[in-house]
């Protein structure tokens, strides 16, 4: 008996022993592994405040600020810490708002991971200076809230919306995927430049410590700021824009859809990019009207947020020819001096491809100055077939690679988010295409030749070609961003390499002369500048759904060239009419910073190429013919071949 007795003494002495160990090992999780515990102990003493970084500022090329920093005040709120006897009216009273107001801005769904009730979330921003003052007096009379000092984005010039991009609070996606690097209620690039220099602009957050007492209020630093982590201010960045050409160009794009790229050839920095429609970028300064804003610019059926100067992807119409030229120079297929004859159109069998009347085409640059379809059909034709008749995917391939060497058919790679690439045909293209009919030749698709067709380019590829041209065969990847205030930190490698063409120099200036005849005596006439020797093609982008789209390209003076440019007046029709005036009109201002033309200037101004344009009953032109169609047999409706007017329609 005695026995079991111990036996069950054992036992109990055990299970003490055991409930013993298992408490010392929970206080130690407790006490030891385990912070939350701790953390939140130093919630109710200690508060954390994050110093929100001046964002850095961008200027342009002439050091004009572009985007600056205002300073703001927004409240923040743990709800973990707040007292619910606090006197809500009173705090109502200062911020100028209702208890209703209130009320829906801390009904906030915690169910969303990225709020917790013991991390600050934003309630009001845009809290003036006034009541900042008012609140620091009496804010440890409601625990919980504080009132940090942010920076807003205002614009002091109403232009380069979509250049410049805007700013908006980071989302769930950006939050998530950030590691760490942002909090609900912080601000991201989320367009234009803004987006694409997020990481040298945002800076770096800064925290400071406070101790408080029982009531809330701030009784010094913990720890002597010993944790504190103090903010730097982004990198301000020089853009390349120069600002007055920039709002010059936007004026002229004035109820017109569109855009205007201006380069300076010798360094690939662009000078002005503007895109029509646009928006002021003070209509999305973080604010309350902002939202209102931004539906209604989101809603507008001319898309101001669509960049058309790197988005929109058109074909370039008889601005290609100058390509056409080189490409056909450099392979060893013609000589600068040689004449093709045209009677009005160019004939393959019993199909008929129109041309214009026009002085007889004795030389490659009368050729561009009077535009001649069928110079430029024989050319790409001679290109295509060089291998042989047979085989114009061997030749439409070479082709294709020359225009890959000048940028073409892919992004360029500027320092701007969402540009696009345009489009180059391959002969697997065209294999894909024919695949049911018998085939293709050159005779089906040379009206690329002529800018037309399957080729698209966006308006900085066109500028960038004009610049290409303007250097005889070199380029820098055109680029935004001219360099950094500090000094010290340098714009991508990528931007200070110059690049070469494959083609030889010499090629060049047969077409540098033909364009300087088009604005002496061609279909350029409007573009000539008084005293500046200006080089350029009209073209004439063939729309089959409205008017064509008005195009040029050039680059003056044509000596030594300081600016190559592009433009592009959608529905506007003839390239000579609208493009090319305009293009001068930018290539002056930049030039000699006036305008000597005033009247011209307000004419270009004034026309308003935005409305409604019927839709033309014909077929784009495009693959001409099939191979099957260019035999006797008619021809099929969906094949019969466009009859091409004067490109030009001078």
């Amino acid at each position: 008996m005695k026995e079991l007795f111990q036996i069950r003494q054992y036992y109990v002495m055990g299970i003490i022993a055991l409930c013993g160990l298992i408490i010392v090992i929970k206080l130690a999780q407790i006490q030891i592994f385990d912070n939350s515990y701790s953390n939140r102990a130093n919630a109710v003493t200690i508060a954390r405040q994050y110093i929100y970084p001046s964002r850095g500022l961008i200027y342009d090329r002439n050091n004009k600020l572009l985007i600056n920093n205002d300073p703001v005040y927004e409240l923040s709120v743990v709800v973990s810490e707040m007292d619910p006897a606090m006197d809500t009216v009173k705090l109502c009273n200062l911020l100028q708002v209702s208890k209703q107001e209130l009320d829906e801005k801390l009904n906030i769904d915690w169910r969303d991971h990225r709020f917790s009730k013991s991390l600050p979330v934003v309630l009001f921003r845009d809290i003036s200076p006034a009541t900042f003052a008012a609140l620091q007096e009496v804010l440890f009379e409601f625990p919980g809230f504080s009132v940090q000092q942010r920076n807003r984005r205002t614009y002091p010039f109403p232009n380069a919306a979509n250049i410049l991009g805007y700013i908006a609070e980071a989302n769930e996606k950006q939050i998530d995927s950030s590691n760490g690097k942002y909090q609900p209620g912080d601000e991201v690039g989320v367009t234009g430049l803004e987006k694409y220099f997020e990481e040298e602009l945002r800076g770096r957050k800064g925290v400071r410590y406070e101790m408080k007492n029982n009531v809330g209020k701030s009784i010094g630093a913990y720890k002597e700021g010993k944790f504190d982590i103090v903010a730097s201010a982004g990198k301000d960045i020089i853009s390349s824009i120069d600002i007055d050409l920039q709002a010059f160009a936007e004026k002229l794009l004035h109820n017109k859809t569109g855009s205007i790229v201006a380069i300076q050839p010798s360094t690939g920095e662009i000078l002005a990019m503007a895109s029509s429609p646009s928006y002021d970028p003070n209509l999305l300064v973080m604010g309350k009207d902002r939202g209102k804003a931004f539906q209604q610019l989101s809603q507008d059926t001319l898309k101001p947020f669509f960049d058309r100067a790197i988005m929109a992807k058109y074909p370039p119409g008889s601005i290609f020819k100058t390509l056409v030229g080189l490409i056909s120079l450099e392979e060893g297929l013609t000589t600068a001096n040689r004449y093709i004859p045209c009677n009005g159109a160019y004939y393959y069998g019993a199909i008929k491809w129109g041309c214009h009347h026009h002085i007889h085409a004795t030389s490659l640059p009368i050729a561009l100055q009077v535009s001649c379809n069928t110079y430029f059909f024989t050319l790409t034709r001679e290109i295509i077939d060089q291998y042989s008749f047979h085989l114009p995917g061997k030749g439409l391939n070479t082709f294709a690679e020359h225009l890959h060497d000048f940028g073409l058919g892919a992004p360029i790679g500027i320092d701007y988010p969402t540009e696009k690439g345009g489009n180059v045909p391959s002969a697997a293209y065209y294999d894909k295409l024919y695949k049911r009919r018998r085939g293709w030749r050159s005779p089906t698709i040379m009206s690329i030749g002529i800018g037309q067709g399957e080729i698209q380019l966006t308006t900085l590829q066109m500028a960038n070609l004009a610049a290409i041209i303007a250097n005889k065969g070199s380029y820098y990847v055109p680029h935004l961003v001219k360099g950094y205030a500090d000094g010290t930190t340098k714009i991508e490698e990528r931007f200070r390499t110059k690049h070469s063409v494959k083609i030889r120099p010499e090629h060049f200036l047969p077409i540098i002369e033909g364009m300087e005849r088009v604005v002496w005596y061609g279909t350029g006439r409007r573009a000539a500048i008084p005293g500046i020797n200006f080089a350029g093609k009209t073209g004439t982008s063939q729309n089959p759904h409205g008017e064509d789209h008005s195009v040029f390209f050039g680059f003056a003076p044509a000596e030594k060239p300081e600016i190559a440019i592009a433009v592009i007046i959608e529905n506007a029709g003839k390239g000579a009419e609208f493009a090319a005036p305009i293009a001068s009109l930018v290539a002056e201002k930049y030039l000699r910073k006036e305008i000597s033309r005033p009247a011209l200037a307000e004419s270009m101004e004034a026309i308003n190429t935005i409305r409604i344009k019927p839709k033309r009953k014909r077929l784009p032109y495009r693959t001409s013919v099939a191979i099957d169609s260019l035999q006797s047999p008619p021809l099929a409706p969906s094949e019969e071949p466009i009859q091409a007017q004067n490109e030009e329609k001078q």
